[in-house]
């Protein structure tokens, strides 16, 4: 089975309008890291997120969402998020399959385009403090910014049943 052509990030945010999501999108220069991301700032007020798309031994994905400067490790996370094994990165190619993004864009967002619900997404309890969290709209070169409470309706809109955890350290 093929999934679907990704969405585009006016599919996502016409999803957000069809759930009456407030969201506002800041365009900006491609950004790849964290460290790139810097700059805007002080332009876009809120939690900035760092996600890893991640996977165990038996094949289960997830995309741990925290906040940019928070540290996970990723030799014992495995045992907050149930996980069967130790986690290591997720290919891109499974990345672009399940989420519809490519490296530098991975997304709490992405959860649109994971129709088959193969991703658990993880969101980490100290981002969640935030009133305002900034994600990549299924790309880099732009960030949108959701209030905590619809960041978690998208994902249960989405058929997603996000974990709340402390992930970082």
């Amino acid at each position: 089975m093929t999934n679907p052509a990704p969405k585009t990030p006016e599919a996502l945010f016409e999803f957000f309008d069809n759930l009456g999501i407030s969201h506002k999108t800041t365009s900006h220069e491609p950004v790849f890291t964290v460290a790139e991301s810097q700059s805007l700032r002080d332009l876009i007020p809120g939690g900035h997120t760092k996600n890893l798309f991640v996977k165990d031994k038996k094949d289960q994905y997830f995309v741990l969402t925290v906040e940019e400067n928070a540290v996970v490790d990723l030799k014992t996370v495995h045992k907050a998020i149930g996980a069967a094994s130790k986690v290591s990165f997720g290919k891109p190619e499974k990345m672009l399959e399940y989420l519809g993004v490519v490296p530098g864009s991975v997304t709490v967002f992405g959860a649109i385009n994971d129709t088959g619900n193969v991703v658990t997404f993880v969101l980490d309890e100290a981002l969640m403090e935030n009133e305002l969290i900034n994600g990549h709209p299924l790309s880099n070169d732009a960030t949108t910014t959701l209030t905590s409470k619809d960041v978690l309706r998208f994902l249960e809109a989405t058929g997603h049943t996000p974990l709340v955890l402390k992930v970082s350290e």
